[in-house]
């Protein structure tokens, strides 16, 4: 059962109008999308999701809803080129829940879990070429090292990834358990004491899989251009890689460039393009009853 994280506080953030026009680009399990749909009466959802299995469930709870919907079967880095097809070229308001869904991570065959037995895959979308068993068993010691430290903040990265090298000289590392293992044991017995050895690896071969971070820095950029003069995005974020993307952009887009700031007319391509409005965490209710929600930021931002 997937729960959406900051549920109420990204729905209020958005401002929703009955006649707006919103984007999902998230779809997931519906969570976000469906209270999106049942505010706007006269407006349109656009709902992004390359999830073939997440789409089809999705229909059915947001047919319940309303038909003012389309869901859009790509990955959110197209969303200028998705809806300009569909004839919109401004929007009222974006969101992004860049959280994994547990029903994702909790379906052993995708490949996502450190707990349970799966052949390495980690795709979102199962027609991407690249997946885990890629990563891990033809990714060089340093190109390993290097995206152990940068996605997942490991810093028995360079241990981890010579135990992985050595490993698959003895034979190819398919499954996930067989991959945790190695890294439970490469690592120092007080280490594995904390929290499980595996999580930032895995969380490091996902997002390089996915490419997670270059996708959403370009969808960032374009879901800026695409809103409305007081059009609202609101981002949910999880871990610090993407929260860091996200506050860079909102804060370079809500400044004045350092080379007008004081002057009586500033031109209009260097003012401010947004105002910062919000930044939220969980509440302690919601991290009592979702412990997934831990890490996850929300952060709006307003078009001026």
């Amino acid at each position: 059962m997937h729960v959406s994280v900051l549920l109420n506080e990204s729905i209020e953030n958005l401002n929703i109008k009955e006649d707006g026009i919103y984007v999902d680009c998230t779809l997931g399990y519906a969570g976000h999308s469906k209270e999106i749909l049942k505010r706007i009466k006269k407006g349109k959802l656009f709902a992004f999701d390359q999830d073939g299995e997440a789409i089809e469930y999705s229909k059915k709870i947001l047919d319940q809803v309303s038909s003012n919907y389309e869901i859009i079967n790509s990955n959110f880095v197209n969303i200028k080129s998705e809806l300009n097809k569909r004839g919109i070229e401004k929007v009222d308001g974006i969101l992004f829940d860049l959280g994994v869904s547990s029903v994702q991570l909790d379906d052993a065959k995708r490949g996502f879990s450190y707990h349970k037995d799966a052949k390495l895959d980690m795709r979102m979308d199962k027609n991407n070429l690249l997946s885990a068993y890629d990563v891990v068993n033809n990714y060089s010691k340093e190109e390993l090292t290097k995206i152990f430290y940068e996605y997942g903040e490991e810093k028995y990265s360079k241990v981890i990834a010579s135990a992985i090298v050595n490993k698959r000289k003895e034979k190819n590392i398919e499954t996930t358990l067989e991959l945790a293992e190695i890294i439970k044991e490469s690592v120092p017995e007080r280490y594995r004491r904390n929290s499980h050895p595996a999580r930032k690896v895995f969380q490091a071969i996902r997002i390089e899989v996915n490419k997670e971070l270059e996708v959403f820095e370009k969808a960032l950029n374009d879901a800026i251009e695409l809103l409305n003069k007081n059009g609202r995005i609101c981002v949910i974020t999880f871990h610090s890689l993407e929260d860091r993307i996200c506050k860079l952009k909102f804060k370079k887009e809500s400044e004045v460039n350092n080379f007008y700031k004081g002057l009586p007319n500033i031109p209009d391509e260097y003012k401010p393009k947004l105002k910062l409005i919000a930044k939220i965490k969980p509440s302690k209710k919601e991290l009592q009853d979702n412990n997934r929600s831990r890490s996850a930021i929300l952060r709006v931002a307003e078009k001026l």
